[in-house]
């Protein structure tokens, strides 16, 4: 089911709720990456994959939403890599931004113990602390 009207806006309803509950850039980067994708391939899990993909390189998932990252680029050593490989997301998480900036992330999701955490554990902290924020905002 495509995700953009005809006259391209994200059709809320259509998108994932983390995607519903961001920006309407965040909606339409989804969305419109999501019907190319579809067009494409003609696959639902491809086009959903490739959408987030896509997310990730201008959006990092800040608890139960995606927040426009200062600097777009890779996200994580699976979108590094690009395509399909064996590499493990970090889930929307910019695990290659700085260790600063990931403390700061962590600091606005109230995690415990963050300033004596390792940059991986901050990483692995803040993707536990964004899905419990999501099921929470599912429960809604």
């Amino acid at each position: 089911m495509p995700k953009t009207t005809k006259s391209g806006k994200p059709i809320e309803d259509e998108l994932p709720s983390p995607v519903q509950r961001s920006s309407t850039r965040a909606q339409e980067t989804f969305a419109k990456t999501y019907d190319s994708a579809m067009e494409q391939y003609d696959d639902e899990g491809r086009a959903n994959a490739t959408a987030y993909a896509s997310l990730k390189r201008t959006h990092e998932r800040i608890g139960d939403k995606w927040v426009a990252k200062k600097e777009s680029g890779p996200s994580d050593e699976r979108a590094e890599e690009g395509g399909l490989n064996d590499k493990e997301s970090a889930g929307g998480v910019d695990a290659n931004a700085t260790k600063t900036h990931l403390l700061d992330v962590a600091k606005r999701l109230q995690i415990r113990g963050r300033t004596r955490m390792t940059k991986d554990e901050l990483v692995e902290a803040i993707r536990t602390a964004n899905d419990k924020a999501n099921e929470k905002a599912r429960e809604r």
